[in-house]
This record gives C-alpha cells, structure tokens and sequence, in this order.
C-alpha cells in the first residue's frame, strides 16, 4: 500500500529554511489547513517559496493535528466544519475564529498538547495514543494509525492521550465526517 497522503496542508506560510530543512520553527501563523492535493490543476514546488506544504495520510489524521478544511479547495467540508463550531452557536463563524481557538488547543509551548480522556466518550474521526502508538476511532473500533493507513487494533479502554483538539473533538461529536484513507475499507468495506 502507498504511503501516499490524500491531503496537503500548511501552517499559515513558509517555516523551512532555504535548503529545504526545518529549524525549530513549527508553524507560521495560526492559520493551520488542509487542502486537496489537486486543484484547478495548480502545480507548485513543494517547499519553495509560498508556504510549507504538509502531506496528511487523511483527514483524520490532519485534524488530530489541529487542522481545519481549506475554504478555497474545500469550501463545503469548510463550511460544514464552521457550521458545528461550537463557541459561537450563534453567529457566522469565520476562519479566524476557529484558528484563534485550534491555536491555543495544539501546542503547549514547541510540544504537541494533548489532554487525558477515557476512550468510550470519543466520537468517531478521533485520533489518541497509547504507549507510543496512535490510534483512530472508526464505527466504535479502535484502528491503529501507520503511514500507509490503518489496520485493526481490537479494543482500546481506558485513559488516553487524545490527540484530537477538543474544539475538533466537538465538532466530530456534532456530526462533522471527515475524509478518511481507503485502508479502512479492507476490514470495513461496509462503512465506505
């Protein structure tokens, strides 16, 4: 199975260096997206100038990393997600406003934040560890994550590191579905 990822993504501009490495430097604004890997046939030298571009195996895992839909490629996956923001039930939620509230929730100083749940209170699209490997929740099995997509993990209980920003974490649990790798239909080809 490729290793290839479904979706391209960015953290707000360019943070790698000129000879295409990384310093310390993890993001460069708020703005953390996710992106199709092909729109309006644009082709761009990854890693150039712009923005660093981020491959994402799926959805999944690019929210597990406090990404949100782009609302240029993406505009009704990012409008659905901005629809079941929970903190202004209200009023039209803006791009800003979900970036605002993702940035606090995905790192705590240069590390990535994660809080402590039990496993049965998570919806499905949520990303946790346990022991050093990662985990998705998909129709209430528990499948664990790799490169190159996901397999069958049997039943995880307990407490967790969850991944998943909490603010995704409500939308997930407010009906938002998102884009998962083809490996799940190998062992659940009923849930395609």
């Amino acid at each position: 199975m490729s290793s290839r990822g479904t979706l391209m993504g960015n953290r707000g501009g360019r943070f790698h260096r000129d000879d295409r490495t990384l310093g310390s430097r993890q993001y460069a604004s708020r703005q953390w997206i996710a992106c199709v890997c092909d729109f309006k046939r644009r082709q761009r030298n990854v890693w150039g100038v712009g923005y660093t571009e981020l491959f994402f195996l799926d959805e999944v895992t690019a929210l597990a990393a406090g990404h949100r839909p782009c609302f240029e490629c993406r505009q009704a996956d990012a409008k659905a997600f901005a629809a079941l923001f929970p903190f202004r039930p209200d009023e039209a939620v803006k791009a800003g406003d979900i970036d605002r509230r993702l940035h606090v929730e995905r790192l705590n100083g240069k590390t990535k934040r994660t809080f402590s749940f039990q496993t049965g209170g998570l919806p499905e699209g949520a990303m946790f560890t346990r022991n050093g490997v990662a985990y998705a929740i998909r129709a209430q099995q528990h499948l664990r994550w790799s490169h190159t997509g996901y397999e069958p993990a049997g039943v995880v209980s307990g407490a967790v590191d969850v991944l998943t920003p909490p603010a995704i974490i409500a939308i997930l649990q407010r009906g938002y579905r998102p884009r998962w790798h083809e490996s799940v239909t190998a062992f659940t080809p009923q849930l395609r």
